[in-house]
């Protein structure tokens, strides 16, 4: 289990999960809410790191939200500040996934100052993803109908745990690429579940202007990215783009996986941390 903290910040207090051992790291996903199991991600990092699991704004405990405006990727930075700051760490390196690689990029552009370096996968820098016929977002993949559907599920109000839990397993299978393994792959205690009001705000008011291409050649920050060769919904080619425009990036393939090589690839995964700390 992660040791659970609420950290009074200047701006709110804000719910996180400690793990770990070594320097210090920050963890997050855009729109995700952890519990102390933890998350399957994070927990690979804690073999080199201290883990710090953040809830961010309107997420678990953490405090919530005025305007919506308050759950875009730059003000999150700016909660991520007030945290590092309340937990007097000078600079921490900071993993994120998918969307979580995607705040990691901004951060790197906002506050490079405040970072040893980032690992980011799964990830694109603009919204272009959802236009590549490869990515289940896009109106063009045969699985973006059904997708949709279980948008409308995992929204509603009236769908039940249950209902949701299977909805979010089948947009989960469509990601992986062995769907057979699903049970083999998620045995273990995990947390991670959608916080609908901070998706609807990157769906629908960030990701239509997402844009970072021009700023990842000014990246100065240690960059390690990942992708798996098969990703269904930030199809490979974004994670190439970015390795290719952050100077000195690098870039480590999983030719066996699709949304979650740290997942499907466990091993190669701890080994791509490894050689990354070891740099």
């Amino acid at each position: 289990m992660w040791e659970q903290q609420v950290i009074k910040t200047t701006r709110g207090s804000f719910e996180i999960f400690i793990k770990g051992n070594g320097e210090p790291m920050c963890v997050t996903h855009l729109y995700s809410a952890y519990n102390a199991n933890g998350n399957t991600f994070a927990n690979a990092f804690t073999n080199y790191f201290t883990v710090y699991l953040v809830n961010l704004r309107g997420a678990g405990n953490s405090v919530g939200f005025q305007t919506t405006d308050e759950l875009s990727m730059k003000e999150s930075i700016i909660d991520l500040e007030a945290i590092r700051e309340a937990l007097h760490i000078k600079k921490w390196a900071f993993a994120g996934h998918s969307t979580g690689g995607m705040l990691g990029l901004v951060y790197a552009i906002q506050a490079p100052q405040s970072l040893a370096q980032i690992i980011i996968g799964g990830a694109s820098a603009s919204k272009e993803y959802m236009n590549h016929p490869g990515s289940i977002y896009c109106k063009d993949n045969l699985n973006n109908k059904r997708l949709l559907e279980i948008f409308t599920t995992l929204n509603s109000p009236s769908s039940s745990i249950e209902t949701k839990k299977s909805a979010g397993r089948e947009w989960t299978e469509m990601s992986i690429y062995r769907p057979e393994k699903y049970e083999e792959y998620f045995n273990v205690p995990n947390s991670g579940s959608v916080v609908p009001d901070r998706l609807n705000y990157y769906s629908y008011s960030e990701l239509p202007t997402y844009d970072l291409l021009a700023s990842l050649s000014m990246i100065t920050v240690q960059t390690t990215v990942y992708c798996g060769l098969h990703d269904a919904q930030c199809p490979y080619v974004f994670s190439e783009q970015i390795a290719h425009a952050i100077p000195n990036a690098s870039l480590f393939t999983f030719e066996e996986s699709n949304h979650f090589p740290f997942t499907e690839e466990p091993e190669k995964f701890m080994d791509m941390i490894t050689k990354t700390v070891c740099v």
